[in-house]
């Protein structure tokens, strides 16, 4: 039965590459409304997100922001029917980009990492971005198998990126692929547990962190930019930044916090467009209590 509901359901986005704009938002407003009502739990994590990281909004803003957060994500699933089917023209049209020569020119050709966070334009902008250049990223597996094929062949449709699973030797292969001149896709805030995590503050909270971007960026003498991907009422944005100045530094844990704290700012910008969905504070320093009201399971 499983199996039966993830290709009706993949095939279901992949046709959604046939609807307009509005019938997708029509459509998108329908799920996020359910989404919202009957996936309690995950509602759970996103207001408490909210109320940890935005305390200065009020209860019924936050609510707000989160409804407003699961339009988008239903919209971004649909809309993963255009980077399935679309040509590469469509998907250039569908996905613009600000700053793309400061991804492009490289004269030195300098190792280069692109910090690429969770926001719900993400699999747009990186698929869009594989039309331009070829890199390496890492993938976390889906468990579902259909999901994770139709996820990693989209992904993998333009110029043959490098999808390196994510495992206990995959640095190394990063490594390597950024050697050869591959620019490398990191995304830098999830909660992957206390091992290699140092804690640092993500909205005032202790969050753990890995500070690979800082210790990667010297290893390699790696530039470093931002990719944010923002979702736009007809197609996605992104916005490539230029190389951090004076970044890294021989302190890890100021980078880190660095990072964290730019991330902040670009949040504030589209708060309604980050995936709050995630624990981001499931791994508490010793001694600190669990922070959301359902089990870690």
């Amino acid at each position: 039965m499983n199996d039966f509901i993830s290709r009706f359901s993949v095939n279901l986005i992949r046709k959604a590459y046939t609807l307009g704009m509005p019938a997708r938002e029509r459509w998108s407003g329908v799920i996020a409304s359910l989404s919202w009502r009957f996936l309690k739990k995950r509602r759970g994590v996103v207001l408490k997100n909210l109320a940890l990281c935005l305390p200065e909004y009020s209860e019924a803003d936050r609510e707000a922001l989160g409804k407003s957060l699961y339009h988008r994500l239903a919209r971004s699933m649909l809309d993963h029917g255009t980077l399935w089917e679309g040509s590469q023209e469509e998907i250039r049209r569908f996905v613009s980009f600000e700053g793309l020569e400061n991804l492009l020119e490289n004269p030195d050709n300098q190792p280069t990492i692109i910090v690429c966070p969770h926001f719900v334009g993400l699999d747009a902008v990186g698929i869009a971005l594989n039309t331009y250049v070829r890199g390496v990223s890492l993938y976390q597996k889906q468990t579902n198998a259909i999901w994770n094929d139709a996820f990693l062949s989209g992904r993998k449709r333009f110029s043959d990126p490098v999808l390196i699973e994510k495992s206990e030797n995959d640095l190394r292969q990063v490594m390597r692929e950024m050697k050869s001149g591959l620019p490398f896709f990191y995304l830098p805030d999830m909660d992957h547990g206390p091992r290699h995590s140092i804690f640092v503050p993500f909205f005032g909270v202790t969050a753990a962190t890995l500070p690979m971007v800082s210790r990667l960026a010297r290893v390699t003498k790696a530039r470093v930019l931002w990719c944010i991907a923002t979702m736009t009422p007809m197609g996605y944005h992104g916005i490539i930044s230029k190389p951090l100045e004076g970044f890294p530094t021989a302190d890890a844990e100021a980078d880190t916090l660095r990072i964290n704290q730019e991330l902040e700012s670009w949040i504030r910008c589209y708060p309604d467009q980050y995936y709050w969905v995630h624990r981001r504070f499931k791994t508490r320093p010793e001694g600190e209590p669990w922070l959301y009201d359902t089990p870690d399971d």
